[in-house]
């Protein structure tokens, strides 16, 4: 039987974190999973997927402010999706974002995340909706373009009207900006 629990990350011991790191590091990301990846996916909400006491899956919700049509929107950023290979396929994925969705409906003005091309088809069919418009980041510089992420940003509506069509920018931070 799965079990999703939720929680802050500041309501998980050390030993839940350093097991969500190592499950996306060495069994979801294969090794390409840097510091500042795994920095991005904490100061929010966690959604654990256990299997008779292991964890099989994490994703987490973080804050952030995305800059569209003249306003900065509280956005809920999702980081750090992965499932263990041998149990993909049966739920977990959906069942762990069923939980950030919901926390996105009811705390954020929109949710955002930028997919591998693997997950694209999977966060479609959630009615996560793929940005259209040219993206870019408020980088120390001023607003940079960021065209090697168009295509690959998708957002989940909430209580902020959208254009995806229009120009989306996020804010600033170290390692991959998006």
């Amino acid at each position: 039987m799965t079990d999703i629990r939720t929680a802050h990350t500041s309501d998980l011991d050390p030993a839940t974190l350093k097991a969500a790191r190592a499950l996306l590091e060495y069994e979801v990301f294969e090794g390409d999973l840097s510091d500042h990846d795994w920095e991005h996916a904490l100061g929010g909400i966690h959604a654990l997927a256990w299997e008779n006491g292991e964890l099989i899956g994490h994703a987490s919700v973080v804050q952030r402010r995305l800059l569209h049509g003249g306003r900065a929107l509280r956005a809920g950023y999702v980081e750090g999706v992965g499932v263990r290979a041998d149990r993909r396929g049966r739920g977990h994925g959906a069942a762990m974002m069923a939980e950030l969705e919901r926390v996105v409906r009811g705390a954020y003005d929109l949710g955002a995340l930028s997919s591998s091309y693997e997950a694209r088809d999977f966060y479609a069919a959630r009615g996560w909706q793929r940005w259209q418009g040219p993206t870019s980041a408020l980088t120390p510089e001023g607003v940079r373009r960021t065209a090697e992420e168009d295509g690959w940003i998708f957002v989940f509506p909430a209580a902020a009207p959208l254009d995806v069509s229009a120009e989306l920018i996020c804010d600033w931070r170290d390692g991959d900006v998006w």
